[in-house]
């Protein structure tokens, strides 16, 4: 059985948005497993905790599935697409309403072997 080259995971419906999420996800691109967690470890931002558990997740998936070495994985490909958006609306002054966005989004984690 030939190996396979990638493996993946995704976070759908996220509550995060994907721009938010997506600055997030250029620190860890290119790197190694373990630099992206540690890496997303230390990121002041909730949409890191999130991320972490994406990459971590798609670990498994190549050790797992795939019998692939832990220590040569990186993060190929990661990205935060965005999801259906939530809309709700807030109350203002005499009579309007104002539209309230709460944005979802989609993270996928690609690991390749080095």
């Amino acid at each position: 059985m030939e190996k396979a080259l990638e493996a993946r995971a995704v976070a759908k419906y996220v509550r995060t948005s994907p721009r938010k999420a997506g600055f997030v996800c250029s620190l860890v691109r290119g790197k190694s497993v373990d630099e992206a967690l540690a890496i997303l470890k230390f990121t002041p931002n909730n949409s890191a905790d999130i991320i972490a558990k994406v990459v971590k997740s798609a670990a498994a998936n190549a050790e797992n599935n795939f019998e692939m070495d832990r220590d040569k994985l990186y993060v190929a490909h990661i990205v935060a697409n965005q999801g259906p958006t939530l809309k709700r609306f807030r109350p203002r002054a005499q009579g309007r309403a104002t539209a309230i966005h709460k944005r979802t989004s989609h993270i996928e984690v690609i690991v390749k072997e080095r």
